[in-house]
């Protein structure tokens, strides 16, 4: 599932060489494969499985919608430095969470060459300093799907106002009951009712078109900037 490396005199290899190892080209193709894994998983759920809850349906497209969401906006950066800068930003974040990782089970380095997260977070920031690009801030998922909806053609509230959706479904709030479910039933309690809720299929079926909106343009992207 993997898209093709890009073309040794493209955009996007040219992005990539000035950052050595920490090319955008690793996180775009990733991204991309993860939705796509994420796309099967939830179409086996439905047509083998024939399972559908009120949960499932949106943590897995919640996922697709990051996924492709993440490789759109390393694409759509307006120009070689805004693009390699969000390159590394996602690459500082991916060291940091390994070195909380490394953190949590005690990894020790036994290689001659191998460093920790924190050494290689390090790395990245400089390597960020030396380009004369800004400060790597943490980055954050509303935002990047925000401004990868305004580059797709779609209503960027709307479509970040349905990854909060699908995000409170994943975790398990309630709130999401109330703004995107459907009721179908009502059972009596000792201090009220019990309201059994369905998927609401309108508000499922945007997400959905959505995040198939996002493969489109991350498809017609990456095809642009990895041709030579």
């Amino acid at each position: 599932m993997l898209l093709p490396e890009p073309a040794a005199r493209s955009s996007l290899a040219a992005d990539d060489r000035q950052l050595t190892s920490w090319g955008a080209t690793k996180f775009i193709r990733s991204s991309f494969s993860a939705g796509l894994m994420h796309v099967e998983a939830l179409t086996k759920l439905v047509v083998v499985a024939r399972q559908i809850d009120p949960y499932s349906p949106w943590t897995l497209l919640r996922a697709v919608q990051e996924n492709f969401a993440t490789a759109v906006w390393l694409l759509d950066g307006k120009d070689r430095a805004e693009r390699q800068h969000r390159a590394l930003t996602l690459w500082a974040e991916d060291f940091r969470n390994r070195a909380q990782h490394e953190a949590d089970v005690k990894h020790v380095v036994t290689g001659p060459r191998e460093k920790t997260g924190r050494q290689r977070y390090e790395e990245i920031k400089q390597l960020a300093s030396n380009l004369g690009l800004p400060k790597l801030p943490r980055p954050s998922t509303g935002d990047i799907i925000f401004a990868a909806a305004s580059t797709a053609g779609l209503d960027p509230e709307r479509t970040r106002a349905a990854w909060r959706v699908a995000s409170g479904f994943a975790h398990g709030r309630m709130w999401p009951n109330l703004r995107a479910s459907e009721p179908r039933s009502a059972t009596p309690t000792a201090d009220g009712y019990l309201i059994g809720f369905v998927v609401d299929d309108e508000q499922l079926e945007f997400l959905a078109t959505v995040c198939l909106k996002l493969l489109e343009h991350a498809a017609q992207r990456y095809s642009a900037h990895s041709a030579p």
